[in-house]
């Protein structure tokens, strides 16, 4: 089991960016592919990106593609989300989650309490 802690994230014009971070606690973070989801009011959750245990594989929704970047750290026990060229449909509740594979969406638990994202126009 890992538990996650979201943060970093605030209210930003369009076009701006911001950077998340998701700190896990427990000696088994690296073993987790680290993902990042998303929830906008009145809409279900739904996938940003993933990263496998390594890093060596990274895996993006088409909506934020060529914006969004994640990242992790393992010596830091630590995933990240850079998010560029913010739009004001990206404003949601961020997530970070772990998984088997960066492809097992399904199978991603461990949620952390999420942080908020605020794109303005």
């Amino acid at each position: 089991q890992v538990q996650l802690v979201e943060s970093g994230g605030g209210l930003v014009q369009a076009g701006g960016s911001l950077r998340l971070s998701c700190a896990a606690s427990g000696r088994t973070f690296r073993r987790y592919a680290m993902g990042w989801f998303r929830q906008a009011p009145g809409k279900e959750r739904e996938f940003v990106a993933t990263i496998s245990w390594s890093g060596g594989s990274t895996y993006y929704a088409d909506s934020v593609k060529g914006r969004f970047t994640i990242s992790r750290d393992n010596a830091k026990n630590t995933v990240y989300l850079q998010m560029n060229s913010l739009k004001p449909e990206d404003t949601a509740v961020y997530y970070c989650a772990a998984g088997p594979a960066v492809s097992e969406l399904r199978a991603f638990g461990s949620w952390g309490q999420g942080t908020q994202v605020t794109v303005s126009s």
